[in-house]
């Protein structure tokens, strides 16, 4: 249990931690007491560590409810534009320190937990992660509101409230194995039901024609339920909303006419409607044209645009007299993340061409200027293309408008080329080759005033590459916007020491204003500050090596480099590059055991999509060699190889303070951004990397010396591809990387079954699309001055300060503000709402 705190270290810590007040803590022990009494129905004598962590959850949720009505209420009376941000993920990790941290009452909280004789870390650990997405794209979502509630934007954070998210990863012998992720099991104390905006979505059926248009009939009905989550900002007393849907069988589902006297099947079938937001597809910039799929992209869409067209209706200007649409982009922004919500521009036009009966061009050109669209990857088989035939019988009606804005997207191309037949089919909606398919990416550009892709490089290749005829008939389109991390959760909440450490230097103020870590640069030759970011990160060292002895029974060396490769699984990510360093460095080990050798301990962690064969070959392989070097005698506490089971949110935040070195190795040109590598960044770790996704600009920020980068650049792989890459060459070439490859072929991480890693070394032969072994001999001398400078612990520190003092960028405080001007066409304010105790609004209508 922690000590209580001293004077001097509340002091140090009532900036960014918030204030102790004697009536604060006793007012939290109260609401603590209260709720296990009211709401848990236990007292001291049964309640279990799960009950006291949900005691204190309701507690602090007391906290935001006042300032979330309050923040509504704000919107309703000054309706300003609003921003929705659409996404299929929204990975948001545990809330509660979260919104401590946020409210200012972490300290208080502590406090008041500690005098209730109880431990705040164990509390924190009951809480399950809300793991409703993959990775990179879920994470930047939650990042993003978290952002805009702190920038005081009206924005609305709408999807999927998934009854399973992303699996939980068990490692069983080696391989990985997955595990439902029951996550609500205990109840959500963060979320409230809406059960009186729950709103009817179609799907199958027919189109009819009659005079007054086109009718879409004798559809199926599923009805979408809204759970809301409160989304604070950082100290300003804004608590926007995160709005998911649940889907609920209408009371009379199935037992209409047809189903006369199977009453029970009846009711039982009501799961046939309820499993589209039962769980969330596991695959990770993959592309899976199933229809449950479908029914998930649509029913967000459908559910979410009734929301906004409500809202918009009832806004207090918009409620007197006829409305008019010629002002919605006006008062709405839609953000498109990725393709998977693009359904969302034909049912916007059905809406206002069927219903509201706008003629079409009007309604074609106010959906242009409402939508905008952020592209997450170039990999082929990522992007969205679905059959024809599926959306004519699930979407009927959304297909004839899909057609009709293709013929007159084509129209306008034929005008400007009329000889360019190959044009035409390249930029069409419609893909003819191999079954007719609609092109998901291409409908998002064609109905959106903005494309951006998330690091300038990605942001290049796109206008040059994927999507070249449309950025030369628009330029002016296409857009960079850099992606971001919060650095309330990054910094403040998983790295108390350094966000401390920070604040006694250059003030508190960088929380909001990230830049502000410049100022750091002047601290490069402080012995002082050099020391205690030493000491800051040998602390979290110790506390992540306790907690791995913990989870996995080893013994770890925690003055070994923590060299750190955690991300999920995927060939082009090149884990299969990080495996065969640590086969090398074993090697070299065995073959001069008394030469010099910097220790480290190697953390690969990831999640393999359950039906991506190699990427979960690739996880046996780590695991094999892992157990080949951490049982061999002569390598002793030299080299560790540790796989992390179940990186998730609540795992990065215990790991990425506690790296040194951080890998992000991708081949050039296939990773957009990365925001793992930002986050190692800002914790104080320095990168080994490649010239790919937002890698390029860190190298920018804080000078290409202070990073270790290596490899081919985008050009060196486009002109391989022309000439060919030959795998054998650097084989018979480089003999460590043949005797690495040689021991895997022959079975020697793997005697029982020698012919195992064979798919493997055949892989990386013949179709390595990622062109592992091209860079592995410049990877490894790379490699080489990581260790070298490793040995200086005072030239690397001073390195990893002037990598923290040019993380500022990378802030998605700064990503948020450059789309709120540049795109959504919103300012960003630090007007503080009146807190719930203070008068300033009345009791006016709370916008829902």
């Amino acid at each position: 249990m922690a000590a209580p705190l001293t004077d001097q270290e509340k002091r140090k810590q009532i900036s960014i931690r918030g204030i102790v007040g004697v009536e604060n803590v006793a007012e939290l022990k109260k609401g603590f007491n209260r709720h296990l009494h009211f709401t848990l129905v236990k007292d001291r004598n049964v309640a279990t560590q799960r009950d006291y962590y949900f005691a204190l959850a309701h507690t602090v949720r007391d906290h935001l409810v006042g300032r979330w009505i309050r923040t509504q209420q704000f919107y309703y009376e000054t309706d300003p534009k609003r921003v929705y941000y659409l996404s299929l993920e929204f990975y948001m990790g545990r809330t509660l320190q979260n919104t401590m941290i946020n409210l200012g009452l972490q300290n208080a909280c502590d406090e008041a937990i500690y005098q209730l004789g109880l431990d705040m870390e164990d509390l924190e650990e009951m809480e399950e992660d809300a793991g409703l997405g993959n990775g990179g794209l879920g994470r930047l979502a939650a990042c993003f509101l978290d952002s805009m509630a702190t920038l005081g934007l009206a924005a609305y954070g709408y999807g999927i409230r998934y009854e399973y998210g992303i699996f939980n990863q068990k490692i069983k012998n080696g391989w990985q194995v997955e595990e439902a992720d029951d996550w609500l099991r205990h109840g959500n104390p963060w979320e409230k039901a809406r059960p009186e905006y729950m709103l009817p979505v179609h799907f199958y059926g027919r189109v009819e024609e009659s005079k007054e248009g086109a009718k879409w009939v004798d559809t199926q009905v599923v009805l979408a339920m809204p759970y809301d989550t409160p989304i604070p900002g950082y100290m300003n007393n804004t608590v926007n909303t995160m709005r998911l849907w649940s889907a609920r069988a209408p009371n009379d589902f199935n037992l209409t006419d047809f189903n006369v006297g199977d009453y029970i099947q009846a009711v039982l079938d009501r799961n046939l409607a309820e499993n589209i937001s039962r769980v969330l597809y596991p695959n990770d910039n993959f592309f899976e044209g199933k229809e449950l799929r479908l029914k998930q992209e649509y029913f967000v869409v459908a559910a979410t645009l009734q929301d906004i067209m409500r809202r918009f209706k009832n806004s207090k200007k918009g409620s007197t007299g006829p409305v008019s649409f010629d002002s919605f982009p006006e008062k709405v922004a839609i953000q498109l993340n990725d393709t998977h919500p693009a359904m969302a521009i034909p049912e916007l036009m059905r809406v206002f061409v069927d219903i509201e009966k706008l003629d079409w061009d009007t309604a074609w050109a106010i959906t242009k200027r409402t939508f905008a669209y952020t592209n997450h990857t170039v990999l082929p088989e990522a992007l969205e293309r679905w059959p024809v035939g599926l959306l004519e019988t699930l979407l009927p009606r959304h297909l004839q408008i899909i057609y009709r804005i293709n013929q007159g997207h084509l129209d306008e191309i034929s005008a400007l080329f009329p000889e360019d037949m190959d044009r035409i089919r390249r930029m069409s909606l419609i893909e003819e080759d191999g079954g007719k398919r609609v092109n998901m990416a291409h409908l998002c550009i064609v109905g959106s005033h903005v494309v951006n892709g998330v690091a300038e490089i990605h942001s290049n290749i796109i206008k040059t590459d994927v999507f070249r005829d449309f950025s030369e008939l628009e330029p002016e389109k296409f857009q960079n916007k850099t992606n971001g991390i919060t650095p309330r959760r990054w910094l403040l909440l998983c790295n108390p020491g350094l966000a401390e450490l920070i604040a006694e230097a250059i003030g508190e103020e960088y929380v909001k204003d990230l830049s502000q870590l410049q100022k750091l640069n002047e601290l490069v030759d402080d012995d002082a500050f050099i020391r205690d970011v030493c000491k800051v990160k040998q602390d979290n060292k110790e506390k992540f090596s306790r907690y791995l002895e913990k989870e996995y029974l080893v013994e770890i060396n925690p003055s070994s480099m923590f060299d750190v490769h955690v991300k999920r699984i995927h060939e082009y990510k090149r884990q299969l590059l990080n495996c065969l360093h640590i086969v090398t460095m074993y090697n070299r080990i065995r073959k001069n055991p008394k030469a010099p050798f910097v220790p480290r301990t190697v953390i690969i962690g990831g999640k393999a999509a359950p039906g991506y064969h190699m990427a979960k070959m690739i996880i046996k392989l780590i695991t094999a060699v892992g157990e080949v070097v951490n049982k061999d005698p002569v390598v002793g506490s030299k080299l560790k190889v540790i796989y992390l089971e179940n990186y998730r949110v609540s795992l990065a935040e215990k790991v990425i303070p506690a790296t040194d070195l951080s890998e992000q190795i991708s081949t050039a040109g296939t990773e957009a951004s990365g925001t793992g590598n930002m986050k190692f960044m800002l914790n104080g770790a320095l990168t080994i990397g490649t010239m790919d996704g937002a890698n390029v600009e860190m190298a920018e920020e804080a000078g290409e010396e202070n990073m270790f980068i290596f490899g081919m650049r985008v050009e060196d792989v486009a002109q391989m591809d022309v000439e060919g890459y030959d795998a054998m060459t650097y084989y018979e070439n480089i003999p460590e990387l043949k005797q690495a490859i040689d021991q895997i072929n022959s079975g020697f991480f793997s005697p029982k079954q020698p012919e195992l890693f064979k798919d493997v070394t055949n892989m990386l032969f013949n179709h390595d699309r990622f062109k592992v072994f091209a860079d592995y001999e410049d990877y490894i001398k790379s490699q080489e001055k990581v260790s070298e400078l490793y040995q200086n612990p005072r030239e690397w520190t001073k390195m990893v300060i002037k990598n923290i003092a040019a993380s500022g960028k990378f802030s998605s405080d700064r990503t948020i503000t450059d789309y709120a001007t540049e795109v959504w066409g919103v300012e960003p304010t630090d007007l503080k709402i009146p807190p719930p105790n203070e008068s300033g609004l009345g009791d006016g209508k709370a916008d829902p």
